[in-house]
């Protein structure tokens, strides 16, 4: 099978280095947009998770012309009706941290007991090529518990506050290898990858 030219449509680093480890055992070979000069900013203006990835590997692609993966993901919180759902990277407003969003859901929960604490992570992934077509659309989730206080330094975003329930351990504790079989990301990239073999496949 051939080597597959995929460019990973966010400009997110963190988020990069999960996606560039959940692929590399595959024939895809990946770049970023931290890797091209003329990207674009796409904005995410969907109220879904798959509204906005589709948004990223579509728009993208049409500008790039190339096959574009675009990933959104988030945590939602049950006692939050769902939020911060789509807004997680900017539940804090405009120059959100991963500081201030932790800080900010927190202060949110304060006074909810652990049983009303439940939270998931959504992962959705969209595959465009280079017209616009979508060939792959796929979601999963990873189901835990928010905690009190941040715990573990590993992962990013709302991970030292997510606690997998199975594993009393949050993923800032548990850390990449474990992270890259249980995690949300994870998850969807296992629906994402026969798919995207099957692709490559008919495209020889």
């Amino acid at each position: 099978m051939k080597e597959f030219s995929l460019t990973l449509g966010t400009n997110n680093a963190k988020k990069r280095r999960e996606l560039e480890r959940l692929l590399a055992p595959y024939p895809v070979a990946l770049r970023s947009l931290s890797e091209i000069p003329n990207s674009i900013e796409v904005e995410e203006t969907g109220g879904t998770f798959e509204e906005n990835a589709i948004l990223k590997a579509r728009e993208q692609a049409l500008h790039l012309g190339c096959w574009v993966l675009g990933e959104d993901s988030g945590i939602s919180v049950e006692a939050l009706d769902g939020a911060p759902g789509v807004y997680s990277a900017r539940f804090s407003g405009p120059g959100a941290t991963d500081a201030s969003n932790n800080a900010l859901l927190l202060e949110r929960l304060d006074g909810v007991p652990p049983r009303e604490r439940t939270a998931w992570y959504t992962c959705h992934m969209a595959l465009s090529d280079p017209e616009g077509n979508i060939h792959i659309n796929c979601q999963d989730r990873c189901y835990g518990q928010i905690l009190t206080k941040e715990i573990g330094s590993g992962g990013f975003g709302y991970d030292p506050m997510f606690l997998l329930p199975e594993y009393n351990m949050t993923f800032g504790e548990l850390g990449d290898t474990v992270k890259s079989v249980l995690s949300h990301r994870a998850r969807a990239n296992r629906k994402f990858v026969p798919q995207l073999l099957s692709l490559i496949a008919g495209l020889e």
